[in-house]
């Protein structure tokens, strides 16, 4: 798609208006406009970061990843160097102040770094590359181009465009220097290689890297004193890139990293969109596209209410979503519902920051204003084929579940697993995300509990768990009116001895339904697995948690499990602890069983509290 647009092109304006992107700090009328709430917060957040001096970033703090599996160690001297940069550009843009001293020392700290590169991306990940431990620290000769050493480019390209006039009042020095690390670091190896995984060449499992990536080296170029030759034939080869990303990602739309990976996924492919547009100064004609459009409204679908989303793999329950992005892709794909979403949850300056320092989505929250008015609209059921994803609303119950495979990025061994909303509150859930250690993406990925089947809601059987591998999959997974069925013994090993099971999900205002059939060689112990939000109280043979209820089928043993959550991520959505319920039929070499999760009747006297 991309490619052929790109191709029409002879070439760019020489001077293209449109590639300053933002307004320097100069234009007082641009920056002068700012509201009052801006402008307060752009204060806070330089008050905040000047208490804080630059961290040093050191070769332990990289080390530690291979040496005890830790990310933060180099991650977050790294992060803080970054955002104290971006606050103190800012102030100096909103206050119309002199240069202050964290702008000039941040551009020359992270200049200084021996890489931008983090350390849990120091290798570049295809055929015959060495091992994190082969290869501990990085090569400053040899740079690669990671998701955060092209933010880093993004970032000092921004400083430099808002605040060039004032760093060559203090020293020409500071923006050449910088000039030529973006050169060395970004741009040139961006040209000249062809061996980064993410490019789709040597391989050609492409996810979120691809478009974030390309989004923030489009920036770099657009900001560089390149001429207009250059930035074309750079164009051009990002969108071949990007159409390699767009034929791994299917015609529904779907982001089977899920909804919290938008923003570096259909977010990065928009801001790729809004950067060509930019720079070619022409419109691209794209944004009737279906698969566009379906790419870019996928967190509209996802949404659960109240900041709630569908989390399946490593999503978080309640994830940072950029509202100027999906405003913006509202207002491009003409769909008032996803517009408005975004709307709600533009957000404070600091979540920018916060969440991965993104100076450009930060500006662009300055200077792209919300909508007067944006029509909102009710929650709809949501199919999506490609991902095998269902998500039915009935009353005060949403019921979301998945069929898909064992291999899919970010992957978590679900298949079959569901989660059940009332009241907008979550009640049957998926733990989610939890901080990024070296064993998140290694051979030790599925120790992690959040991540096992053991601790989705899927069963046990005969004490095994789904195994990991995109052979591991649904079968015959179909769209009910009121839910979905699906054949889910493809998610287990052959030593189960399964040969058949058959999950059906129904759902109506009271009540979801789940009827699982299970066919197994020999009588096996089947134990089901419940994950809760609320600590589950047996009253006779009903067991009560939240807003839900459940009877207890016959001749269930319980088991009731807490689980901590001491996750600093994770427990940003489900503080306190979650619940395993395990109910235990006797073992028997045909399983049916069937599960009524009912809303509570809170006027019962018999469920007063």
């Amino acid at each position: 798609m991309m490619t052929e647009l790109l191709n029409q092109l002879t070439a760019l304006p020489p001077e293209a208006e449109a590639r300053g992107l933002f307004p320097p700090a100069e234009d007082r009328k641009a920056w002068g406009s700012l509201s009052a709430d801006h402008r307060a917060q752009i204060a806070a957040l330089a008050e905040k970061y000047a208490a804080l001096p630059y961290p040093m970033r050191t070769a332990s703090g990289f080390l530690a990843f291979v040496r005890n599996g830790s990310r933060r160690a180099d991650e977050d001297p790294y992060f803080l160097r970054r955002r104290k940069l971006c606050a103190a550009a800012l102030s100096c843009c909103a206050e119309d102040t002199p240069l202050p001293d964290d702008v000039t020392d941040g551009i020359w700290c992270i200049c200084e770094e021996s890489s931008w590169v983090i350390s849990a991306h120091n290798v570049n990940p295809i055929p015959g590359a060495p091992s994190a431990a082969e290869y501990p620290l990085p090569d400053p000769g040899d740079p690669y181009v990671d998701l955060f050493s092209a933010q880093t480019g993004m970032i000092l390209s921004l400083v430099l465009r808002l605040l060039g006039t004032r760093l060559d009042a203090v020293t020409p020095m500071l923006r050449e220097r910088a000039e030529r690390e973006i050169e060395a670091r970004i741009l040139t190896p961006f040209q000249t290689r062809d061996d980064f995984w993410w490019m789709g060449v040597k391989r050609k499992d492409l996810n979120n890297w691809t478009p974030w990536i390309l989004s923030n080296v489009l920036i770099c170029a657009c900001l560089s004193p390149m001429d207009a030759s250059r930035l074309t034939e750079i164009l051009r080869r990002a969108a071949v890139m990007l159409d390699r990303w767009l034929d791994t990602v299917p015609a529904d739309g779907g982001c089977d990293e899920g909804a919290g990976y938008w923003n570096m996924a259909g977010g990065a492919l928009l801001d790729c969109l809004e950067l060509t547009e930019a720079a070619t100064g022409t419109v691209l004609p794209v944004w009737k596209d279906e698969k566009l459009r379906n790419i870019l409204a996928f967190p509209r679908r996802m949404e659960i209410g109240d900041g709630w989303f569908i989390n399946f793999a490593d999503c978080d329950a309640r994830p940072f979503l950029s509202g100027e992005r999906l405003q913006y892709a509202g207002e491009r794909t003409g769909d008032p519902a996803l517009t408005a979403m975004g709307k709600r949850f533009r957000g404070r300056l600091s979540a920018e920051l916060d969440d991965v320092p993104h100076f450009f989505r930060l500006l662009k929250l300055l200077f792209h204003p919300a909508p007067e008015n944006a029509a909102e609209e009710s929650g709809q059921d949501v199919w999506l084929p490609d991902l095998q994803l269902r998500a039915v609303r009935r009353g005060s119950l949403t019921l979301c579940c998945k069929g898909g495979h064992n291999g899919e990025n970010h992957n978590h061994n679900d298949v079959g697993s569901f989660m059940l909303y009332a009241d907008g509150e979550p009640e049957i859930v998926d733990a989610g995300n939890a901080v990024y250690t070296a064993a998140s993406f290694s051979s030790e990925r599925y120790s992690l509990w959040h991540i096992r089947s053991a601790w989705h809601n899927v069963p046990l059987i005969g004490g095994e768990e789904q195994k990991a591998g995109r052979e591991y999959a649904a079968r015959e997974v179909r769209c009910l009116p009121d839910g979905m069925s699906l054949e889910a013994g493809g998610a287990y090993g052959p030593e189960t001895g399964l040969r058949f099971f058959r999950r059906t999900f129904r759902l109506t205002e009271r009540t979801l339904t789940v009827e699982d059939c299970l066919h197994l060689e020999r009588e096996t112990e089947v134990s089901w697995c419940f994950l809760l939000r609320k600590q589950p109280e047996a009253r006779g043979n009903v067991l009560y948690f939240g807003n839900l209820c459940l009877k207890k089928p016959e001749g269930c043993a319980v088991e009731i499990t807490e689980r901590p959550v001491t996750d600093p991520r994770m427990a940003k959505s489900f503080p306190g602890s979650l619940w395993r319920l395990r109910l235990t039929p006797p073992a028997s070499a045909l399983q049916e069983t069937v599960f009524e999760f009912q809303r509570r009747e809170r006027t019962d006297e018999s469920d007063s509290e």
